[in-house]
């Protein structure tokens, strides 16, 4: 078999060749927590009462720099981000970069500062770090690993028939701005990456309903909010029914998608968070969201139920109901 870009874009075929290929081949997995083969955002290491956690991410982004951020500030709040959905507060980063020779000094200063300006929203300090040149046509790609503790660790797996799925903002905006922006389309708003950390969002609705009510947690990025869902129903196990008039979409985005043939539900977002928590606590979670900066368009999307398990149901807004199915890969390549 040849390694295809659709095997590192999300989605089914990356989770098959990750199963199929990476595991096979690698036979210690585990540090007592949730291990390599949960395929979470993340691994847990037991720490007395609480979890190290630990998660590692690689930046290819193309361009580096994008209307409403780079590949600086996509590595750090990627990174921080994996952290947050497991219910981590992020501790320290570790930064290693391969950088293209003749690439230019200001460029990549700029996107340095960048990275130092985004930990520090956070605030999680970069304290170690690799760097490596090379000869090949890269421009920069950028490695970032993230330690973080977490007194109560949240999967993607622990979602319970009657609970209630939120997201934080609106769907699409990262996907959707870079490939307008690739595509040379204009529209009369601007269309820009949503790509910031989400550490603050979760940790207010955890304050908020307590660790323990929030049942399962994702950031949708590579593939989007379609395949987030569908992870989430199929490891725990539940079914998912998700109402499109209220899953929040901006109106460029929208235009962009359907210029482009690409669903919104399917390109990534960086800097939102699907939550799953217990029915009782959904209007307190939705509010606490609200509150902060990044969860203004805070929106509760649906919920889980014992019909359908392991599949996403997305109610139409003329009333009918299809599965709303997770995508191949993210359709837009090169993007985070």
């Amino acid at each position: 078999m040849k390694i295809r870009l659709e095997h590192g874009a999300g989605g089914e075929l990356m989770e098959e060749f990750i199963r199929d290929v990476i595991l096979k081949n690698l036979t210690l997995k585990s540090a007592g927590g949730i291990d390599l083969e949960a395929l979470d955002d993340g691994a847990t290491i037991p720490f007395g009462d609480k979890h190290i956690v630990f998660t590692i991410d690689g930046h290819t982004v193309k361009p580096l720099f994008f209307p409403g951020g780079d590949i600086g500030r996509l590595a750090v709040s990627g990174t921080v981000n994996d952290l947050a959905v497991m219910g981590a507060k992020p501790l320290a980063l570790a930064n290693s970069m391969i950088i293209e020779a003749g690439f230019d000094e200001t460029s990549l200063e700029k996107i340095l500062r960048s990275m130092d300006e985004t930990s520090k929203e956070v605030p999680v300090p970069i304290i170690t770090g690799d760097t490596k040149v090379v000869e090949d046509r890269i421009g920069m790609f950028v490695i970032t690993a993230g330690i973080g503790i977490a007194e109560r660790p949240v999967s993607d797996a622990g979602a319970q028939v009657g609970d209630v799925v939120l997201v934080s903002g609106t769907i699409g905006d990262h996907g959707m701005a870079i490939m307008s922006y690739r595509e040379g389309i204009a529209f009369e708003s601007d269309l820009r990456s949503d790509v910031s950390p989400v550490w603050d969002v979760v940790k207010t609705v955890a304050d908020a309903i307590g660790w323990e009510n929030i049942h399962a947690m994702k950031d949708p990025t590579r593939a989007g909010l379609s395949n987030a869902l569908n992870e989430i129903a199929r490891k725990s196990g539940v079914g998912i029914l998700v109402r499109e008039r209220d899953i929040p979409i901006k109106p460029e985005v929208r235009a962009a998608s359907e210029m482009l043939g690409i669903s919104p539900y399917d390109v990534a977002n960086e800097g939102k968070v699907v939550m799953v928590v217990a029915r009782e606590y959904a209007e307190e979670a939705l509010e606490s969201m609200k509150k902060t900066r990044r969860g203004k368009d805070a929106a509760i999307i649906g919920e889980a139920m014992k019909e359908y398990r392991g599949k996403v149901i997305l109610e139409t807004g003329i009333g009918g109901k299809r599965f709303m199915e997770p995508p191949e890969g993210d359709p837009v390549p090169r993007i985070c």
